[in-house]
């Protein structure tokens, strides 16, 4: 965790973590989550209204973009936290509950045995050699990981690699996609990042020109791309989810905003799908990803398929298929259709959000382009080593016969199964509350519930000059220690009101969350209904 010293080197900023016996009342104060603390703007104003850069003179771009999952609510929550440790017993609640943002290991998921394993193995291979290590990990990890060191340059992780990353682990991830979609994939189409967030910022540097240039995206959305899209000077054209049909995708609305935009001289240059959504939790059906694929041949379209949460799928009539997998199998070539594929270590069961791996599969564009991208790549020199470790085990983990299968099959079902459970009570608690709907939670790691608030509320958040999801989202924290992102941070329908929450906590606090929102939402209503 960085530590920010300011006010002439005082306030250092210290994290702790104490632990008890209730499961509702552990604190844990997560490197993310740690309190910042920093000058008021009238004191920066003051101190600092010489220097050769102000709020008015930064870029406009920067200013334009936001990122709600760590926005206004969080920062109010990181005071709260610092006030418990300060002063115990000064709010109604004993600890913060963060249920923000998709974090898995902050809130005490467990990383997957094997993947450390290898990943320590790795980062120091002269253990390899000891005699100890035969009876400290499985034979499999110790296997996997010379096979790793022997692909690496100079067999060290913290060495620069190829721009694309490392070519042996590039391999390794082409033949797991190979085995999850029953088509070829070549390593010299993949691109290896710091997680999936800096492959979205390269296509947005590729595709937008000025802010002519629009990229469809779905609403509600991640604001991962509203903020890209903002920093490269693009146009966010909207689509909107069908919320009464479990935010499905119409391709007639696809067409219509495409028709809107248009008319407005803006050029539209491809479609962002999320698959399995976030912050709305649907598993999109084979049918509709055909239609999808067809409206972006047609339209001359780049689609854009962030599927990060291809492993999250939790009801059974649903199931993940690639946009890739679904080209491919309309018997659409290479040079059919523009696909680029976001996956990530951060989420599925594994969650290792901080070891920052994860890698986009580009197909359907010219060497040239292709140039291009690659010198993207380049000027970020490399991803992390460790991520690209990460992602290469997570496209191939371990196999029927290898040692570690069995434990790493325990692990696996163990997570998924807990976050289905999770997903479930959360889902129910939510539709028994007075004026709140809540779709099925069909996937990813979100429930986004529709709030329809009492018009006393809406004019009081209106008086407090801040939307109504984002007060009701404060007076749910102030009085509870739940942390949720305001639906207005993901953009909505205008006139509705959401919150995205996590299914993350650990699930012996569920009940208790259940509870304090519950007991919440109905003093809530009671204030406001008048």
């Amino acid at each position: 965790m960085r530590r920010f010293i300011t006010h002439k080197t005082r306030n250092l900023i210290t994290s702790t973590i104490t632990k008890t016996t209730s499961p509702i009342s552990t604190t844990t104060i997560s490197p993310l989550t740690a309190p910042l603390r920093f000058l008021s703007t009238d004191s920066m104003a003051s101190d600092y209204s010489s220097t050769p850069i102000t709020i008015d003179t930064i870029n406009p771009k920067v200013l334009k973009c936001e990122y709600a999952v760590r926005g206004e609510i969080v920062t109010l929550a990181q005071k709260l936290q610092q006030d418990l440790k300060d002063n115990p017993g000064s709010h109604p609640f004993d600890e913060i509950l963060y249920c923000n943002i998709g974090n898995p290991q902050s809130l005490a998921q467990q990383p997957i045995t094997f993947f450390r394993e290898v990943l320590a193995l790795c980062d120091h291979p002269s253990i390899l050699d000891k005699s100890e290590t035969q009876g400290l990990f499985s034979a499999d990890a110790i296997e996997r990981a010379f096979q790793i060191l022997d692909q690496i340059p100079g067999r060290a992780t913290g060495a620069y690699s190829h721009s694309q990353g490392i070519k042996g682990l590039r391999d390794t991830i082409a033949s797991g996609i190979e085995a999850r979609d029953g088509f070829p994939a070549d390593p010299n189409d993949l691109f290896l990042t710091d997680g999936a967030s800096p492959a979205v910022h390269m296509m947005m540097q590729l595709l937008i020109r000025s802010e002519n240039d629009g990229i469809l995206c779905p609403i509600p959305q991640y604001p991962l791309y509203s903020a890209s899209i903002a920093l490269h000077g693009g146009t966010l054209v909207p689509y909107y989810l069908d919320e009464q049909t479990g935010w499905g995708l119409e391709i007639s609305e696809l067409e219509h905003q495409l028709k809107t935009a248009k008319f407005k001289g803006i050029d539209v240059r491809a479609l962002v799908v999320i698959n399995p959504g976030n912050p709305t939790g649907q598993v999109l059906g084979e049918a509709n990803q055909r239609d999808i694929v067809e409206f972006c041949k047609r339209e001359s379209l780049v689609l854009l398929a962030d599927e990060v949460y291809q492993e999250n799928v939790y009801v059974p009539d649903k199931k993940f298929h690639s946009f890739k997998k679904i080209a491919r199998s309309m018997g659409h070539g290479e040079k059919d259709i523009s696909l680029v594929s976001f996956q990530s270590v951060s989420k599925g069961f594994y969650g290792e959000c901080g070891k920052r791996g994860g890698y986009m599969e580009i197909t359907g564009f010219s060497p040239e382009v292709r140039e291009q991208i690659y010198k993207l790549a380049s000027v970020n020199l490399c991803s992390n080593i460790s991520g690209q470790i990460l992602a290469s085990l997570v496209m191939s983990p371990p196999k029927v016969g290898d040692e570690s299968y069995e434990s790493f099959s325990a692990e696996k079902e163990a997570i998924l199964s807990s976050l289905a459970r999770r997903a479930k009570t959360l889902e129910d608690a939510l539709n028994s509350l007075e004026g709140v709907t809540c779709n099925r939670a069909e996937g990813a790691m979100y429930l986004f519930p529709c709030i329809n608030l009492p018009d006393k509320a809406i004019k009081a958040a209106e008086a407090a000059k801040t939307a109504p999801d984002a007060f009701y989202a404060k007076h749910l924290l102030n009085a509870t220690g739940i942390v949720v992102v305001p639906g207005s941070g993901f953009r909505q329908v205008p006139g509705t009101w959401h919150f995205r929450c996590t299914i993350l906590p650990q699930e012996e606090k569920i009940p208790a969350i259940v509870s304090r929102l519950t007991e919440f939402h109905k003093k809530f209503m009671d204030e406001f209904r008048g």
